[in-house]
């Protein structure tokens, strides 16, 4: 790196260095990402990123709604993971408030979040592949992806963002049909893995475009507080749901796939095992599913059930006041965080008692994976900076808050 910084400096001197913007409009940059690149001739000597373009002020945003207003807005953070902004979320209020979700609940919860990481970790594969001209992995990969948003639908009527998590529970439960449709998916999934497996692995230019390009070590990803696939590839077997488990994530049998070689392949390969994983998660939560309720029965946040509104004046009343007025947790603090398919997604809620949050911030994975790629950046040529964004797997809205 000192030489590339002494190269510059005499490069800039003489005239040599051209500057160039990749983005904000450029698909290659999985987004409006910004880079302010500085090449000698195709070798890239530094690169900045700029964020901002996406900036939505959900964050301060929050501070404006009632506790159940809020899901609509960080549903739209991560928009490729809006069940792990909701369960982030929902998490961090229920704990604050000391609320229990009902079992069945919490495993509809893990179907959801797991299914939610295949589908991006699909949808990852697929472009990062477009991006290297291999157009048939992408059809592949959406067409698996297609099934996931299909599901989705049928659940809640939203493809992508679902919307169903609730302080305490879930708005709606699964039926047979839903059930059914997992099963199926889960049965053809294997068959779409391999022929993902077969097409990639060891494809000659997928390794050779992948293989010891920006390369993410323990040391950088502690520095940049890299977490997620970025950091299981570097060796690391960091996860969230090991490490502090939620949903009765510890009840469940799965591994945390690990590389050490921390380039961009690396990375490829914990998120084709990760997808493996998840799948096992999900078919394990299906034998654990029991019937019973889905949302809890403390009246302080859940709305009493429809039935009883026309026949109970005090339902109609407590169901006015929840809606219109919203939730009212106790003074606090709190930080809570999920494992989402980018890495760990924590949210940092503080209460003053009223019916709105008074803070909440939310502590991103892309962020970070953005800011690690000026260090990794320099020394490749151009052509490997299209490699190394879709690497880290950087979702904007997740950076723009």
């Amino acid at each position: 790196m000192s030489r590339l910084v002494r190269d510059l400096s005499s490069l800039e001197q003489s005239g040599e260095v051209m500057e160039l913007n990749l983005g904000p409009q450029h698909p290659s940059t999985h987004g409006v990402l910004r880079l302010k690149m500085r090449l000698n001739g195709e070798v890239v000597l530094s690169a900045e990123p700029v964020i901002g373009y996406l900036h939505t002020g959900i964050e301060k945003e929050c501070e404006t709604r009632t506790y159940h207003q809020v899901f609509t807005l960080v549903d739209r953070l991560d928009y490729l993971s809006g069940p792990a902004e909701e369960q982030a979320y929902a998490m961090t209020v229920e704990k604050l408030m000391n609320v229990e979700v009902p079992e069945r609940a919490q495993v509809l919860r893990v179907i959801l979040l797991e299914l939610s990481r295949i589908g991006s970790h699909l949808l990852w594969a697929g472009t990062s592949a477009l991006e290297l001209n291999m157009s048939s992995v992408f059809m592949y990969s959406m067409i698996e992806r297609e099934k996931i948003l299909d599901l989705l639908e049928a659940l809640s009527g939203a493809r992508m963002f679902p919307s169903i998590w609730r302080i305490g529970g879930l708005s709606r439960d699964i039926d047979d049909e839903f059930e059914n449709g997992i099963r199926e998916f889960l049965k053809n999934f294997p068959k779409t893995w391999k022929e993902l497996d077969d097409l990639l692995t060891n494809n000659y230019v997928w390794c050779s475009r992948l293989k010891d390009v920006a390369i993410i070590d323990k040391n950088l990803c502690r520095e940049y507080l890299c977490t997620g696939p970025i950091l299981r590839a570097a060796g690391v077997a960091y996860d969230v749901r090991k490490a502090y488990p939620y949903l009765n994530y510890e009840n469940y049998q799965f591994d945390v796939p690990v590389s050490s070689d921390g380039d961009c392949y690396a990375r490829y390969l914990v998120r084709m095992a990760e997808m493996k994983e998840s799948a096992s998660l999900i078919e394990q939560a299906l034998k654990k599913l029991q019937p019973g309720p889905i949302l809890t029965s403390d009246r302080k946040v859940a709305l009493p059930p429809r039935h009883e509104l026309a026949r109970s004046m005090e339902a109609v009343i407590h169901q006015f006041k929840l809606i219109s007025e919203g939730l009212h947790p106790p003074v606090g603090e709190l930080y809570q965080c999920v494992e989402s398919a980018r890495g760990e997604l924590g949210y940092f809620l503080v209460s003053d008692g009223s019916n709105k949050p008074y803070r909440l911030r939310v502590r991103s994975p892309s962020f970070a994976h953005v800011q690690v790629l000026q260090k990794v950046l320099p020394g490749h040529v151009l052509s490997d900076v299209v490699v190394a964004i879709a690497s880290v797997d950087p979702i904007l809205g997740d950076v723009d808050r």
